[in-house]
């Protein structure tokens, strides 16, 4: 889906910070909240698509106030509500010391086995080398297929074996594998004449988001 989660290629939020150090986390909250919504996840709440889609549906003006773990707080409280472990707002209740949480969670379902790569018996449509274009999709519910590379053409790179799509994995709807691509393209053909100059972008792309040049 479209949303300010797909952020590549825009303008108007200045420079992007460089951070310096080892530290992989700001706060201490950060790291029980990475290590939380992976036991969620580990113990079947939904799938790591399913997480990724409800971080898309945070309104714009939290997506960007929250930061990125307040951004999986929000993500994993609509995972809990929508399979009725959790009350809407009774987080906030208890954060506030109104009420005492209920949740218990658990195990439904174990983690994904055997990652994310999958066995297919049809060969890649498109090899090293082949001129792709990418279609002008626009997916109301989750997709892998960044915004800013729409309607441009590139060359593939490289192959990598099939693949869970999560444009379906997100909703339910079953695995669907497909051969994902790694599409090269050049700056001019992203930014424009004012492209960096010997500045290209490789983007790892679903075959269905491909077509034929």
């Amino acid at each position: 889906m479209d949303g300010i989660h797909d952020m590549g290629g825009m303008h108007g939020f200045g420079a992007v910070p460089a951070e310096t150090g080892d530290a992989v986390f700001r706060e201490e909250w950060e790291a029980r909240v990475h290590g939380m919504v992976y036991v969620l996840l580990g113990v079947g709440i939904g799938n790591v698509d399913a997480f990724r889609h409800a971080i898309e549906r945070i309104a714009p003006k939290d997506y960007l106030r929250v930061g990125y773990y307040g951004r999986w707080i929000r993500a994993a409280e609509s995972l809990l509500v929508a399979r009725g472990l959790l009350r809407a707002g009774e987080l906030q209740e208890a954060l506030d010391g109104t009420r005492a949480p209920s949740a218990t969670v658990r195990a439904t379902a174990g983690p994904p086995a055997d990652g994310f790569f999958r066995e297919v018996e049809a060969a890649p449509r498109f090899a090293v080398g082949a001129a792709v274009r990418v279609r002008n999709l626009h997916p109301q519910g989750h997709t892998r297929l960044p915004g800013y590379v729409r309607g441009k053409c590139g060359v593939v790179g490289r192959v990598h074996p099939a693949c869970i799509l999560p444009d379906t994995n997100a909703h339910g709807q079953g695995e669907c594998p497909e051969y994902l691509f790694s599409v090269r393209f050049e700056g001019r053909e992203l930014w424009g004449d004012t492209a960096e100059p010997g500045a290209p972008v490789s983007v790892d792309l679903f075959d269905r988001y491909l077509e034929p040049v």
